[in-house]
């Protein structure tokens, strides 16, 4: 990975998680400056090695590549700060749902290099999954840094089509709240059923682990051949999956996933 200055507009979870990831990867720490105005988030990442300050106009004449990493309502003031400056040699990098391109563009005028990424928050502990969109005027350079970014922390797609994105959002971006609802669900009910709190969730989350591994390490599998092979005809497991079918879980995954895409091209509007 090329060792270019970095500058991080936001010090959040994701920020902490991306810094940590190309650390431990090997990337030099006097390479990343990280800004935010609390003094407790930046003291963790100073704790790091890493550079840290709160004035995001002096990050970003520094950086090389300027990565923003702040809430979408807070984007539009972040920028403001250093939006007169020419950043026209730069990566810019966005991880913020629905900001887009063009939404960049006109909060930063002189940006030509712009890579969306859409992340997720198994980040933090290095195994996530992003999508990212590069617009024209990236390089394969460009394209090749964002990559080796994100890899730091999990695996990539690129997309096609910037409104892709918001597919990202609702697949893989929400999803571990999806996943960690089911799991409450289960574990409640194994409560209900006489098993002590600490059992019902090593079972159910350990079952989730097992049931991932195995998607994972079996690619040349559909998903649906994996499911059957784990359903016997008249079993427990089919007793199960029947009453999935009958509240029709599949229509309630569709349009739960299609509300994240909705939320998301609303945010488009709003900031």
């Amino acid at each position: 990975m090329q060792q270019k200055l970095i500058a991080f507009i936001g010090a959040g979870n994701m920020t902490r998680a991306i810094i940590l990831g190309l650390l431990r990867s090997g990337y030099p720490a006097q390479k990343i400056i990280a800004t935010n105005p609390s003094n407790g988030k930046l003291a963790a990442l100073a704790e790091l090695g890493v550079q840290t300050s709160h004035n995001n106009r002096f990050a970003v004449e520094q950086a090389d590549v300027v990565v923003l990493a702040v809430k979408p309502q807070l984007m539009a003031t972040a920028c403001a700060d250093f939006a007169d400056q020419d950043l026209s040699q730069k990566l810019l990098i966005s991880i913020a749902a629905g900001i887009s391109v063009k939404r960049l563009n006109a909060l930063l005028p002189s940006a030509t290099a712009i890579v969306r990424v859409m992340p997720n928050t198994p980040s933090l502990l290095s195994v996530g999954m992003a999508g990212l969109f590069a617009n024209a005027k990236c390089g394969a350079d460009d394209r090749t840094f964002a990559a080796d970014l994100m890899c730091a922390v999990g695996k990539i797609c690129w997309l096609q089509q910037e409104s892709a994105i918001n597919s990202v959002i609702a697949t893989s971006g929400s999803s571990p709240a999806y996943f960690f609802l089911f799991l409450e669900a289960m574990q409640q009910q194994a409560i209900n059923m006489g098993l002590d709190p600490a059992t019902a969730r090593q079972l159910s989350q350990q079952a989730m682990l097992g049931a991932a591994e195995m998607a994972i390490e079996n690619p040349q599998l559909e998903l649906t051949t994996l499911r059957e092979q784990v359903t016997s005809k008249g079993g427990t497991t089919a007793a199960a999956l029947q009453v999935f079918e009958q509240h029709q879980l599949k229509q309630i995954v569709a349009e739960a996933m299609q509300a994240a895409v909705a939320r998301a091209e609303e945010m488009e509007s709003l900031f």
